[in-house]
């Protein structure tokens, strides 16, 4: 009976084991396995690199902006040649960020371009913002923004400051030359 038992518990062991260790797709995870591939670019910038004139912010623009650490940046460039596999990548990031880990913030189009803002956390807290874009003509580009203390309503803040910031090109001159 005590064999039986101790065989029962293994078995169930085991099976908890594989279970809880599933090997289910990351953006994290989609970052690393397509970071040296040619037909991505990956980039990690600290928000301190943007140089952003932040005299300007009120205090709830200095709350956002502060709560940001770090963007990581995956892009791929779509060509003539690379057509199938644009669809199968696209493909495969909509699965991740359909998974009901990741919250709808904002999404917008204009001129055939999309762009999606998800986040992983709370209404109180991000752990993590995800904004997706997507051009027919140029391919598609992922941003991871890791930081502190972030809140969805900070990231709505820090969009709007963003596109209202005078960037300097040359900051994000690597990414653009991919693009061309």
């Amino acid at each position: 009976m005590n064999r039986t038992i101790n065989h029962i518990l293994i078995v169930l062991s085991t099976s908890f084991i594989l279970v809880s260790c599933t090997d289910g797709a990351s953006l994290q995870r989609y970052f690393v396995d397509h970071q040296e591939s040619k037909d991505f670019i990956t980039q990690d910038v600290p928000i301190s690199m943007l140089k952003i004139d932040e005299s300007k912010f009120n205090n709830e623009q200095k709350e956002a902006y502060n709560s940001v650490k770090r963007l990581n940046f995956l892009g791929f460039k779509a060509n003539e040649i690379n057509d199938e596999s644009l669809k199968v990548e696209l493909a495969k990031v909509k699965t991740i960020l359909s998974n009901k880990k990741y919250n709808d913030l904002v999404e917008f189009s204009d001129r055939g371009n999309k762009v999606v803002v998800k986040y992983i956390g709370t209404d109180e807290e991000a752990d993590e913002v995800v904004v997706f874009g997507t051009s027919k003509e140029m391919g598609f580009g992922i941003v991871r923004v890791l930081g502190d203390d972030m809140s969805p309503d900070k990231m709505v803040t820090l969009v709007s400051i963003l596109q209202s910031a005078n960037v300097e090109e040359a900051q994000v001159q690597d990414i653009m030359n991919f693009f061309k």
